[in-house]
């Protein structure tokens, strides 16, 4: 059986950042890793969940908004994955910290925070994805410039 690629990586030297994971065609899949793998550091899942309905929502309103395919968690509890299609990886950075400022500065119920609209609404915290956006954003402040490689 093939490995696929993500098993690829050496998470052990993997670091918070941005990453392009693969490309598929005109679909890139970005990393967005959010904490040190294999650490006690992990994401509960209430931030998790948190993070994903606030950022869903405003990567899908953005400037790239017609070309995101896909936002999720990681099951590993580390970050989130983008699938978008046509990316420009700075465009995709600049939507991305956009974001993260939005839901920091967002006043209000989560988006999706209904058991109409969602499946687990009870595991929601807009103050745990804050805090989580405001760590990232941190993160991704910290350099002008991304390669976007792994290594």
């Amino acid at each position: 059986m093939e490995r696929i690629a993500s098993f690829s990586v050496d998470h052990t030297t993997l670091t918070p950042g941005i990453y392009v994971s693969r490309v598929d065609g005109d679909v890139v899949t970005y990393d967005l890793r959010t904490r040190t793998p294999n650490t006690p550091d992990l994401m509960d899942n209430m931030t998790m969940h948190s993070l994903e309905h606030m950022l869903a929502t405003y990567l899908r309103n953005s400037a790239i908004a017609k070309d995101v395919l896909y936002f999720g968690p990681m099951g590993c509890q580390t970050g989130f994955y983008l699938l978008v299609r046509n990316a420009q990886n700075d465009r995709v950075l600049s939507a991305l910290k956009d974001a993260l400022r939005k839901t920091v500065a967002h006043e209000g119920e989560i988006f999706g925070c209904s058991a109409v609209e969602c499946g687990n609404y009870r595991t929601l915290s807009l103050a745990a994805a804050k805090k989580e956006a405001e760590a990232y954003l941190a993160v991704l402040e910290q350099k002008e410039e991304w390669s976007f490689c792994y290594v």
